[in-house]
């Protein structure tokens, strides 16, 4: 009987979001619900699986894994594509590579998040939050601002952009965008200005990144673009940790020169020894943007007809064609 993986199931929701009774009657499916440590733990962990259903980029995918991984045939990735993931690793090795198609409402999950994050920094809301179940009220909390009339800065205005720019204008806010490649027309149409990089982080009271993670935007996010930043302004980040720089951004909260409002990190899950857990003017969640019921039943239940249709000899929506040609 073939063995099945379903990798970084880190809430427990993946035998509950599809029905995987089709699979597991021709496979022996196995669900990680924790991060590997590192990749020689990856490796002793997936040495004798046929087929591997990964979450999105939690777990690294690189060639060095896919080489020690000697029983490997099919491999299922979520969403369109994986960062992590060496696709031509697997094609080198004749492994058939498998994608989930639709976004499953994952585009408005995340966007709707970082809305969220936005309120819960501008409120203080975790902070009242812990006050009430200490049995405190007000006492010590710091003050919340209003919204309306404000200014928030969106980076990337792209289908995730969009979405945020039109909750914020929903709340009147005055809304900027700045990207390599946005387009005053297409800016315009959003209706929102579009300004420099450096006038949005200079005037911004809320900033919101939703930027693709590639070379050009690693790191992107400077100590000096943070330095620009009014006093109290609101960073928020539900894209990828490494847009930002990660020892300015700490450096800024510390001081409490402004507030971090983020979902994601450089490393997830997050060590529980970073200085991001103890710092103040945060607000985190762990890596939930896209993390809904609607999303997971589309990612999984994707993931278990991709693998079935494998091991019928049939594959669905592969990514590397030329795989099923050799």
């Amino acid at each position: 009987m073939a063995k099945v993986a379903v990798l970084d199931d880190w809430q427990g929701v993946a035998k509950s979001s599809t029905d995987w009774s089709a699979l597991s009657a021709i496979a022996d499916v196995i669900f990680f619900e924790r991060a590997f440590q590192n990749e020689d733990d990856t490796a002793a962990a997936l040495s004798d699986f046929e087929v591997v259903l990964s979450m999105r980029e939690r777990t690294p995918l690189p060639a060095s894994l896919i080489n020690r991984l000697p029983n490997l045939r099919m491999l299922g990735i979520t969403g369109s594509s994986n960062a992590v993931l060496n696709l031509a690793a697997c094609t080198a090795k004749n492994i058939v590579v498998s994608n989930t198609t639709g976004h499953g409402g994952s585009e408005a999950s995340t966007a709707e998040l970082a809305l969220g994050l936005l309120l819960a920094a501008a409120r203080a809301i975790p902070a009242a939050d812990a006050n009430m179940r200490a049995g405190y009220f007000q006492e010590d909390l710091p003050v919340g601002i209003s919204l309306a009339g404000k200014t928030i800065g969106i980076l990337g205005l792209g289908r995730l952009g969009s979405h945020m720019a039109r909750y914020c204008q929903a709340l009147n806010m005055t809304v900027v965008a700045w990207s390599e490649n946005l387009t005053v027309e297409k800016a315009r149409a959003a209706g929102v200005a579009l300004v420099s990089k450096e006038e949005l982080f200079s005037t911004s009271t809320a900033i919101s990144i939703h930027l693709v993670l590639s070379p050009r935007t690693r790191g992107l996010i400077n100590a000096s673009d943070l330095a620009r930043m009014k006093p109290g302004a609101i960073l928020i980040n539900t894209s990828r940790g490494p847009i930002v720089n990660e020892t300015a951004l700490v450096e800024a909260v510390q001081a409490r020169r402004i507030i971090a409002a983020l979902d994601v990190y450089d490393r997830e899950p997050l060590p529980q020894d970073h200085p991001l857990r103890s710092a103040p003017n945060t607000v985190l969640t762990p890596h939930l943007g896209y993390g809904v019921q609607e999303v997971w039943r589309e990612f999984y239940g994707q993931s278990v007809e991709n693998a079935l249709a494998f091991l019928k000899g049939k594959p669905v929506r592969v990514v590397n064609a030329e795989v099923l040609r050799a």
